[in-house]
């Protein structure tokens, strides 16, 4: 189970008070969304008896988000600093040692939650005690907090998600500002894998925690996610890394899923992010990046070999030079090379 890539989250210890929620927001370089982040927690506050809410923040080099917490928090909101920036995964692990409640959130320092996310969370658990986690749909929105979709369904009615590994182990379906875990769980399980580099933690978490406890869905949408122009997914789907991530994810799951089935869902799952690497790859080659476009056609071809992508390969591949013919026309002409007298 490949343990060593993992914190071990012990459980708290004795004798220490504990509420019922934990709401850990891990933040880097984002105070100015910080805000809005905190005011959609602290207007569904229950009180500090049952909810404990406390910022962990990587070592931030552009901002001040301790001024903001105190600013918003009041003395509410308990605020942690690293020393030193220590990446987001060993963040996230922070964030879950330093939780004490029965059930962890963690919300990331630009999403928001809508009025009755942690109501009906709560709800799901404690009428159904041996629930490991909980989510519900999302929405996401811009850098400027306009909507800009809402997740589709995944079942007309909230409730215990059936065949749930089958379905989670084939794509990403949860985001994280969506879900709740509770903290048992992560004592089980262990904190998030130290081997994704800036993709699919969260998706390898999801499943692993799929594999070994019922899950709930909520389908009211009550979280809310933030999509960025500029950001560290941005970045590694220029170069592929993404991708590289998640065929390290792909490998990692199936361990979790059942023999009958393992290779067959790792199938699923490499041609469905094939796809989606030739999808990030045309927005690309529009926008006319024709490196980063190459960069997701090469992943998506080493994620699967499947007829579907191969020949959509191909396709974009006509469609790239048909683009670097149109932006080499557009440039103007090279200065002519000086003649010596």
């Amino acid at each position: 189970m490949n343990e060593q890539h993992r914190a071990t989250i012990r459980p708290v210890p004795e004798g220490v008070q504990r509420p019922l929620w934990s709401v850990i927001i891990p933040t880097y370089n984002c105070a100015n969304y910080l805000r809005e982040t905190l005011a959609s927690v602290l207007a569904q506050d229950p009180g500090p008896e049952v909810m404990q809410i406390e910022v962990v923040d990587d070592c931030s080099t552009a901002d001040d988000p301790a001024a903001v917490v105190a600013e918003l928090g009041k003395g509410r909101v308990s605020f942690y600093q690293q020393p030193e920036n220590v990446g987001y995964i060993r963040n996230y692990e922070t964030c879950l040692q330093r939780s004490r409640g029965r059930w962890i959130h963690i919300l990331h320092g630009d999403d928001c939650v809508r009025e009755g996310f942690y109501r009906q969370m709560q709800q799901a658990f404690e009428n159904n005690s041996e629930l490991g986690a909980a989510f519900c749909r999302t929405i996401k929105m811009d850098e400027f907090s306009r909507w800009q979709e809402i997740e589709p369904l995944l079942e007309p009615e909230s409730g215990i998600l059936r065949n749930w590994l089958e379905r989670i182990a084939v794509r990403q379906l949860i985001s994280t500002v969506s879900i709740v875990v509770a903290r048992e769980v992560y004592e089980k399980l262990g904190g998030f894998d130290r081997r994704f580099s800036c993709w699919a933690e969260d998706w390898e978490m999801w499943v692993r925690i799929a594999a070994n406890y019922p899950v709930w869905y909520e389908a009211q949408p009550l979280a809310i996610r933030r999509r960025h122009s500029v950001s560290l997914s941005g970045d590694s789907r220029r170069t592929g890394k993404n991708m590289q991530d998640v065929r390290k994810a792909i490998s990692i799951v199936q361990q979790y899923i059942p023999d009958r089935t393992a290779r067959k869902l790792s199938r699923t799952a490499s041609k469905n992010y094939g796809i989606h690497a030739l999808s990030t790859a045309r927005k690309y080659a529009n926008s006319g990046d024709i490196v980063a476009a190459l960069n997701q056609i090469r992943e998506a071809l080493r994620c699967s070999l499947s007829l579907t992508v191969v020949l959509s390969s191909f396709k974009l591949m006509v469609y790239l030079v048909y683009v670097a013919i149109a932006l080499s026309l557009q440039r103007p002409a090279p200065n002519p090379p000086s003649q010596s007298l």
